[in-house]
């Protein structure tokens, strides 16, 4: 019973009290008083008169009564408009989580992973646990490489690097154009001091560490020194976390050849076990639960490639001299940073348009 009730109804009962000692007093004062003085008269006016004022007293008490007699009545029915209604509670059941199976046999880049050697295994079980159920990363990665993977295999393949290094993009970046807390930018995470030895421009108006096909290149140039210095990819992908220099030097304190034997910080020590985990996923999602049709996925971005020679000072203003606006200029063309556009005497830049 709540509370607030309850207090209503000691307020009423203590009420009934205290109006029982008042009609106690009311009653002889006005009746029984004046006849023990002896006055017949008066008395009977007293006594009349009296009536009338004790009469109040019952009447309270009365009403005091039937209200409290009510409010019990009223508490004692069923109350079903201030009561949700009783469901059946059905038994809950979480859905079933299954463990992903580590293949028997594995390799990446043309390179034989040890899985039977001591952790190997359990690492890359790690990655693939955490890919597998981290859903909304995993699936954004699965929409966006329908868009990205198009552009960067065709590149992969002109430069002689293993088309499995598109999931180091992934890894990377996750498909999108992020800048890390130290810098690092694009897809392929090139810092803007690093970017330009390897042919990519960062002005004010142009970075084009965001242009996904000159950074894959780029990446693609890493790629290849750094191979040809270790004479593993497996070790030029961890280089491509820690650098060449520290991954000589790990080798070099360790007295080891490989990867797999390396005692590495934790950044480093999952990398190249989270790019095989999101490969085994991304190659195969229905074996891994996740089920994507055309509809869903993002297409390619389509459109027609425009040569600029010379500076745009505003580009909102070209964009819609082309039948199009500045929004959809910087979606196909993220590599522009400013709302101008800088072009330097002799140098040119393709834009691409929507077609």
């Amino acid at each position: 019973m709540p509370r607030r009730v309850l207090f209503l109804i000691s307020s009423l009962l203590s009420d009934l009290s205290f109006s029982r000692v008042q009609c106690s007093r009311l009653w002889r004062s006005a009746c029984w008083q004046p006849l023990r003085e002896g006055v017949a008269g008066r008395g009977a006016c007293g006594h009349l008169h009296g009536m009338k004022i004790a009469s109040f007293a019952p009447l309270k008490i009365t009403v005091v009564l039937s209200l409290s007699l009510g409010l019990l009545a009223w508490l004692s029915m069923p109350i079903s408009a201030h009561k949700a209604p009783d469901f059946e509670v059905e038994s809950k059941r979480h859905s079933p989580v299954i463990s992903p199976t580590v293949p028997m046999d594995l390799s990446l880049f043309n390179e034989l992973v040890p899985l039977d050697r001591l952790g190997v295994r359990e690492s890359l079980d790690r990655e693939l646990i955490v890919n597998t159920y981290r859903h909304s990363s995993t699936i954004l990665y699965l929409k966006r490489a329908a868009r990205w993977f198009p552009i960067m295999e065709p590149i992969l393949k002109e430069e002689g690097v293993p088309s499995d290094f598109k999931y180091l993009a992934v890894i990377e970046s996750g498909l999108s154009q992020v800048v890390s807390p130290a810098g690092a930018a694009g897809f392929w995470q090139f810092m803007r001091k690093t970017a330009p030895e390897y042919g990519l421009e960062v002005t004010s108006s142009v970075d084009e560490r965001y242009n996904v096909a000159l950074a894959t290149r780029a990446a693609c140039q890493y790629l290849k020194e750094a191979h040809e210095k270790f004479g593993s990819w497996v070790l030029a992908a961890a280089s491509y976390n820690m650098g060449q220099s520290g991954v000589t030097h790990a080798l070099n304190a360790q007295l080891v050849d490989n990867y797999w034997d390396l005692h590495l910080n934790a950044e480093t020590g999952r990398y190249v076990y989270r790019m095989l985990a999101l490969r085994e996923v991304m190659e195969q999602p229905e074996h891994f639960g996740f089920h994507l049709g055309m509809s869903d996925v993002y297409a390619p971005l389509e459109g027609l490639d425009f040569t600029v020679s010379a500076s745009i000072d505003d580009l909102a203003s070209f964009s819609l001299d082309h039948g199009t606006t500045l929004r959809e200029l910087k979606v196909l063309n993220p590599w522009l940073r400013k709302d101008h556009l800088e072009v330097r005497t002799g140098h040119s830049y393709t834009l691409r348009i929507p077609a």
